[in-house]
């Protein structure tokens, strides 16, 4: 069984484009090591699971958001998203992208069962 990790992220692109794309830059790290990868995304964060939201370059240099979400979605990450911060933005759960799911605080940790790193975004 593959160990796992958790990415928290907390920012969406309205607050710090640049935190999202570290945490995208970690959690494909982590899945190319062959690791079981979560991102579970709050707060504003949530946006980015909704089809096309997750674009842009965060800095002069910084690879386009929509090559690493793919590379994520490609190396079978999930995105979590909390829905008490999805269903307070009154968002569509129709509008998901296919690999994101609601994913409360007890199913997280249900998920990460023995334990997993945490990263904190």
């Amino acid at each position: 069984m593959a160990e796992k990790v958790v990415v928290n992220l907390a920012s969406g692109l309205s607050d710090d484009e640049e935190r999202v794309t570290v945490a995208f830059l970690v959690a494909t790290a982590a899945l190319d090591q062959g690791k079981d990868v979560v991102v579970w995304l709050t707060k504003d964060a949530v946006r980015l699971a909704l089809a096309g939201e997750a674009k842009g370059e965060a800095c002069d240099g910084c690879p386009p958001l929509e090559r690493l979400f793919q590379q994520f979605a490609d190396g079978e990450g999930t995105l979590g998203v909390c829905p008490i911060c999805f269903n307070s933005r009154k968002l569509d759960e129709s509008q998901l992208v296919d690999n994101a799911q609601l994913m409360g605080a007890t199913p997280l940790w249900q998920w990460t069962g023995e334990g997993a790193t945490v990263f904190s975004y």
